[in-house]
């Protein structure tokens, strides 16, 4: 019964003032403006407040990798670490996505450089990765890139082509099916021939989001 008597009181009220401004408005247009001349037009340009979505790429914070050995054998000295997240976002909508269009986060390594003798470098082609998607939240297929392996080789089977232009991850249908979020990080490994020199070594891996139909 409250609610009942709540309503019926808001609804009176608000069609008393419509009422009101009903009577006051009648006599005023018809004492001050008897030819209807004087009415002003009113507009307003409402921009649109959505903006277009995008396809972005991000990595999470990070100090940089330092790479342990670890799993060493007579064969190589491998060095171990893992790369921070990648992330990649699309929040376009379907009809700003091209036909066919496709997406992919690729990786290069650059020539590990000695901090005490440039002259002593070790190949991008001694690194390798495995991918590992963690979360995806897109409706479509997005896929972690396939493993790659040193020039020396750990055994898995896995192509000995090292960190050269290799995929982290990559949508594997049309990217209008793919809207949303992944995340991928790596396990790295640097394999060595056993008689490496000594000396801490630099290199920087440059990851590229690469848009195409």
């Amino acid at each position: 019964m409250k609610i009942t008597r709540s309503s019926q009181i808001l609804a009176a009220s608000v069609l008393g003032l419509t009422l009101a401004g009903a009577g006051l408005a009648g006599p005023a247009a018809a004492d001050d403006d008897p030819s209807g001349t004087g009415g002003i037009d009113v507009s307003v340009n409402i921009q649109s407040t959505s903006t277009p979505g995008q396809l972005s790429m991000t990595v999470a914070d990070n100090t940089g990798v330092s790479l342990q050995e670890n799993g060493s054998d007579a064969t190589a000295r491998q060095f171990t670490g893992t790369l921070p997240t990648v992330t990649v976002t699309d929040t376009r909508t379907p009809e700003e996505i091209p036909a066919g269009e496709y997406w992919a986060v690729v990786g290069q390594a650059s020539e590990f450089v000695a901090a005490d003798d440039p002259s002593k470098k070790i190949g991008p082609e001694y690194l390798g990765w495995k991918p590992r998607l963690l979360s995806d939240s897109s409706t479509g297929s997005v896929a972690a890139g396939e493993p790659v392996s040193s020039v020396i080789s750990d055994g898995s089977g896995a192509p000995t082509v090292g960190l050269e232009g290799q995929e982290l991850l990559v949508s594997t249908a049309n990217s209008a099916d793919e809207i949303g979020t992944s995340e991928v990080n790596a396990d790295l490994a640097l394999r060595t021939p056993v008689d490496v020199a000594a000396g801490e070594y630099h290199s920087t891996i440059t990851l590229s989001l690469f848009n195409q139909s």
